[in-house]
């Protein structure tokens, strides 16, 4: 049987490939109930500096004192991934190392980021972060205040101790290892709030043009030097959720104007060195998927079935030619830890894309939360695996 990494370098470089693929991600959240029914651990010397897992509530934090300490074994090696990300992402925001903390309780803190924006986020579980606050309020103060920071390159957005050890630690296996990060869509909401953003995109698009223009050339600056002094991975994924539960956040003429053109740049950049792109979306991705083969994105995920129109059987059939599809089983059905429901569910998955001649990397939906029971998990991928070959 192929490697891995083979297996899933065929799927996206539209090869014949003998099996589906796998991948998942698990919570941060999912890894602590885990290890409490039995996910293996393991003793890691850490340093000053390092990251270590804190067993109670499954978040990261910096090593005070080295020594050794327990974490999770590499969920991708003890569940037999064929992907596998590298870290970590570089800082993209305009000041270095900012994190200011505005507010704070047992709960939760609010920190402000090198963009000005006062985010919230949970203390002792995973979340996404609620917008609190957001200085970047207009075209002038990102010229003065913040685009000034952006124009060159600076080693300092980049740990390359930690990425040198990302590295080496993937090359230990035999999976496909990708780089990622978030992309200019994610990066303005981040940086100037919602309302300051969609207001732009109709009020002032050079702005928005201005913003992605200054971040593309960035990026590529970023990956050039990682490529050179780390190496060059099997390929990239971009994080960019350009949908919600019902639709886009804005019209497909909108993000085909400002938005896009800029995708469109970012993949041929990381093509110019044969790798193949995959794009994360959450929410509808249904009316952006033509904008995304029209990219060149090599593959979609995570088809979130929660949302709207996102049905991978019509995806598969209408740009199974085109694409690859990352994905697409609905993680509530592994949530309801009904054996028979979740064989039931993932043969007919498995089955009606494999029918439909789609190129297939089996996964969740979304992350993976902790109401699935480890036991139950790794039941889903016995499944998985008595169904995987084309």
């Amino acid at each position: 049987m192929s490697a891995p990494r083979e297996v899933v370098d065929n799927l996206l470089r539209k090869k014949p490939a003998e099996r589906v693929a796998l991948m998942g991600s698990p919570w941060s959240d999912a890894m602590v109930a885990w290890v409490k029914q039995g996910y293996p651990t393991k003793m890691v010397y850490k340093e000053i500096g390092d990251q270590r897992w804190k067993p109670e509530d499954g978040m990261w934090e910096d090593v005070t004192e080295p020594g050794e300490y327990v974490e999770p074994v590499s969920s991708v090696e003890h569940f037999g991934y064929d992907m596998e990300g590298m870290g970590p992402w570089f800082d993209p925001l305009p000041i270095i190392g900012y994190s200011e903390i505005v507010e704070e309780t047992d709960e939760w803190e609010v920190r402000r980021n090198g963009a000005g924006a006062s985010l919230k986020y949970w203390k002792h579980k995973m979340g996404t972060p609620e917008h609190i606050d957001f200085r970047m309020t207009s075209r002038e103060i990102w010229e003065r205040d913040y685009r000034p920071h952006l124009l060159n390159f600076d080693i300092k957005r980049l740990d390359m101790k930690a990425l040198k050890k990302s590295w080496d630690e993937a090359n230990t296996r035999q999976c496909w290892k990708h780089f990622g990060h978030m992309f200019i869509w994610e990066l303005m909401r981040q940086s100037m709030g919602d309302v300051t953003m969609y207001t732009s995109l109709v009020q002032d698009p050079a702005w928005i043009h201005d913003f992605a223009r200054v971040y593309t050339d960035l990026y590529k600056m970023n990956f050039k030097y990682i490529f050179e002094n780390i190496g060059i991975p099997d390929g990239i994924w971009l994080y960019e959720d350009l949908g919600y539960k019902n639709g886009l956040f804005a019209s497909p003429k909108v993000l085909k104007e400002l938005i896009f053109p800029y995708f469109t740049e970012m993949v041929d950049f990381f093509h110019s060195y044969d790798l193949p792109v995959v794009l994360h979306t959450c929410g509808s991705t249904a009316q952006a998927m033509p904008l995304i083969i029209e990219a060149g994105f090599d593959g979609v995920n995570p088809m979130e079935r929660k949302a709207k129109d996102n049905e991978p059987f019509v995806f598969s059939e209408k740009y199974g030619d085109k694409i690859a599809f990352v994905g697409g089983f609905d993680v509530r059905i592994l949530e309801s830890n009904d054996r028979d429901l979740i064989r039931k569910e993932i043969i007919r998955y498995l089955n009606g894309m494999k029918s439909r001649k789609a190129r297939l990397i089996f996964a969740e939906d979304h992350s993976l939360p902790p109401t699935i029971q480890y036991d139950t998990y790794r039941f889903a991928l016995d499944v998985y695996r008595e169904n995987m070959m084309y």
